[in-house]
């Protein structure tokens, strides 16, 4: 995987690609995330973004951002809700969830360089600690927004299931690949719901 990871796409044409398409979403974007940051406040108390660490690119930790979608007080280390019903979830984050809405921040970690649009899912620290070394080779690019995981039908499952898949997208590392989960990824946010 070492020579996926250092060609000239990984090293310079996807970080350009990401800079580039995270802004152009960011800009349109915009009224769509002002208005769901007004909904949020609306709704239910407490801060309209969650922030939490994650583990990223060679095993170091960043801030991730989402909307919030859970209720103020509830576990933050915990395993990730696997349903819309889940009582922690508010209602504006139901739907949040149910559309992959509450993602939207993440364009902005993307504009950092903490993250790719296409990626394995960013781990809890927690969670991570527990990662084998053949696990920990899914650090080897930074986490996305989207991925060969994401687009699964074992999405619902934990990260830590969802390894072979990330390692199978970090073999296959390409701008081809890239722009075929790109797209697949719009078809599927516009054709269903991802729960």
């Amino acid at each position: 995987m070492e020579k996926q990871t250092s060609s000239c796409y990984a090293r310079f044409g996807k970080p350009i690609l990401d800079f580039f398409i995270a802004t152009v979403l960011i800009i349109i974007l915009s009224p769509v995330m002002l208005c769901i940051s007004i909904l949020i406040k609306a709704t239910s108390k407490g801060t309209v973004i969650f922030c939490q660490e994650r583990i990223g690119l060679s095993n170091i930790s960043f801030t991730i951002y989402k909307f919030r979608s859970m209720y103020v007080g509830a576990p933050v280390y915990s395993e990730t809700p696997r349903s819309s019903d889940d009582p922690r979830i508010t209602s504006v984050g139901r739907w949040l969830r149910k559309t992959s809405l509450d993602e939207l921040p993440q364009l902005f970690n993307v504009l950092k360089g903490e993250m790719s649009l296409i990626g394995p899912r960013p781990e809890m620290l927690f969670l991570a600690q527990q990662y084998s070394d053949w696990e920990n080779q899914r650090h080897l690019v930074k986490p996305g927004m989207t991925g060969l995981w994401q687009l699964s039908p074992d999405r619902n499952k934990s990260i830590r299931e969802g390894i072979p898949y990330d390692l199978e997208y970090i073999k296959k590392l390409s701008f081809v690949n890239d722009l075929k989960i790109l797209f697949k990824t719009f078809k599927v946010f516009f054709d269903k719901n991802t729960y």
